[in-house]
């Protein structure tokens, strides 16, 4: 046998076998490859200040989409799937983890062994070592987490995804993954959450204290179904991942929290495809839901808004045109299981819509005009039909009236003190800062006023809110309370949460630019490698050779 490697891209070599003989049709190949990793895009190795313990150094994997190549070789596209398993041998006072279906542990030389006995692609696979511990919080769910951070994971989500799981296999089908646990990653974890079948990884911006960012975590839990069970075949149609479970997290989050709530967390999503689509111009081609990766392009380079708003868009528009929310229901439960374990295109997808529904096809409802199957997935831009939110209103407009006061040149605080924000949950809270921050700069004075009428506010640990309100502060140039936006950046990695503020700040006043270059000098050892090289586009310095 022949091994050949050519290069293949940035991100990645392609392996070349030449065999002696071609192989009948199902036959089967054992074939051993001897390998080594280190460094590589898809390896993160963190230093004990980048964890939250700062004791011991951890180490994690991060497939999606295509960097699952510089961990192990394999067939490294989503069309593929198989089972696998791993022997992994670590230091002792190390706990290794993986996303599989069972584990065990030998003792006697601190080594796990892991299996995956459903198939999955390449993407999916991921490993984490680090000073882990565990704690039950439901009868097939634990928390894993630092030592330091397992009471507060424990605390936070106790009862709470057993809930979210039984509403998702009543509307989907049974849940095939055996047990749904949650790991909490150290805080320079970038990402929100990586939905690593058995074990989804989040960021540890999750834990509230009062529970008021759990449901964040569905969105992950409808991937088990849409995504890990049901994948898309290649990337240029990830709609078809993040498109239906963007439908399906707003069924769960629907029968759990009612429409109203529902409907004003969809059109925050709206308003991010909005700002997104403003900011990219709407005939940008990654605004289309079947975009084309050129050969040599990474698929990270096309991720945004488009396939998860764009795309709920669209699965919103098929329930549309069915017209009865249990028939929807019903097909989708249909839909995961015709496909289950399988990668698909968007067309294998909408063929079986179109069949499952005769007297839908017989219509031609895919191709009216405007609307056509074909216009949705291959025209960039708005989507040409998007779902009624106005059961949401009964949230938004209160919260809309709310931020007309506090931007109001006289300050009338009798009006203000007649609106009891007490009961408000964190999207109707998100929505009225969203307001307030697009009518920032504020009158004098009304910022400091409004950060003490509402502590709940301006001291909350719930990220969301931390985010908008250090937006705030710096939109009003507000210096009395910059040590919030510093301990923020210093309490947390994520991408989400720390370019924007950095935009702000770089963009702001003189001040402002001062508390960018101080804090990033302070945080950037505990950021991950690709979050500093952002933040050193942003603030104008030399990035870090990769």
């Amino acid at each position: 046998m022949r091994v050949q490697s050519r290069p293949f891209a940035r991100y990645g070599s392609a392996l070349h076998l030449a065999l002696p003989e071609p192989l009948r049709a199902g036959e089967r190949l054992a074939l051993e490859v001897s390998y080594c990793t280190g460094s590589g895009p898809g390896v993160c190795w963190l230093t004990p200040e980048q964890t939250a313990g700062k004791q011991k150094p951890y180490m994690y994997t991060q497939g999606q989409a295509v960097l699952n190549r510089s961990f192990f070789p394999g067939f490294d596209t989503p069309a593929v799937k198989s089972t696998y398993s791993a022997t992994i041998k670590v230091p002792e006072g190390f706990t290794a983890m993986m996303s599989a279906t069972t584990w065990e542990k030998q003792e006697k030389d601190n080594t796990f062994i892991f299996k995956m006995s459903q198939p999955i692609p390449s993407y999916l696979i991921a490993l984490v070592i680090g000073d882990i511990v565990s704690a039950e919080v439901g009868p097939r769910s634990r928390v894993w987490a630092e030592p330091c951070l397992i009471e507060a994971a424990k605390k936070e989500y106790d009862g709470v995804i057993e809930e979210f799981l039984v509403v998702g296999e009543k509307l989907f089908g049974p849940y095939v993954w055996g047990r749904y646990d949650i790991l909490f990653m150290p805080p320079s974890f970038p990402f929100g959450g990586m939905e690593n079948p058995c074990i989804t990884f989040v960021t540890p911006c999750l834990l509230a204290g009062d529970r008021s960012l759990v449901d964040v975590i569905i969105h992950e839990i409808s991937h088990s179904w849409f995504g890990n069970l049901v994948t898309n075949a290649n990337w240029g149609e990830f709609w078809l991942n993040e498109g239906f479970t963007m439908y399906a997290q707003r069924r769960i989050s629907t029968v759990v929290y009612g429409a109203a709530y529902t409907c004003l967390e969809a059109a925050t999503g709206r308003a991010l495809l909005r700002q997104h689509m403003d900011n990219t111009g709407e005939d940008h081609p990654l605004n289309k839901l079947r975009v084309k990766i050129e050969p040599g392009v990474d698929p990270d380079d096309t991720y945004n808004e488009t396939p998860y708003e764009k795309g709920y868009c669209f699965v919103s528009y098929l329930a549309n045109l069915v017209g009865d929310q249990s028939k929807f229901d019903t097909f989708l439960q249909a839909y995961v299981n015709q496909f289950k374990f399988q990668s698909i295109m968007a067309d294998d997808a909408l063929n079986f819509f179109l069949e499952y529904f005769p007297e839908l096809k017989k219509k031609g409802v895919d191709s009216i005009p405007g609307f056509e199957f074909d216009r949705w997935l291959n025209t960039p831009g708005w989507p040409p039909y998007l779902p009624d939110l106005s059961p949401g209103d009964v949230l938004m407009k209160p919260a809309e009236d709310l931020a007309e006061l506090w931007a109001a040149s006289s300050l009338d605080m009798e009006a203000v003190k007649a609106v009891d924000i007490s009961a408000w949950k964190t999207y109707q809270l998100v929505h009225f800062l969203d307001k307030v921050l697009q009518k920032s700069p504020l009158p004098d004075g009304n910022v400091d006023q409004l950060s003490k009428r509402y502590p709940k506010i301006s001291q909350a640990q719930n990220a969301e809110l931390r985010l908008r309100w250090c937006q705030i502060i710096l939109k009003n140039n507000h210096e009395a309370e910059y040590g919030k936006v510093r301990d923020f950046l210093h309490s947390q990695g994520k991408q989400k949460y720390t370019l924007p503020l950095y935009r702000s700040m770089w963009s702001g006043s003189e001040s402002a630019q001062v508390l960018a270059m101080e804090t990033f000098s302070a945080t950037a050892p505990q950021l991950h490698v690709n979050v500093q090289n952002y933040i050193k586009k942003i603030l104008g310095l030399k990035p870090a050779s990769s």
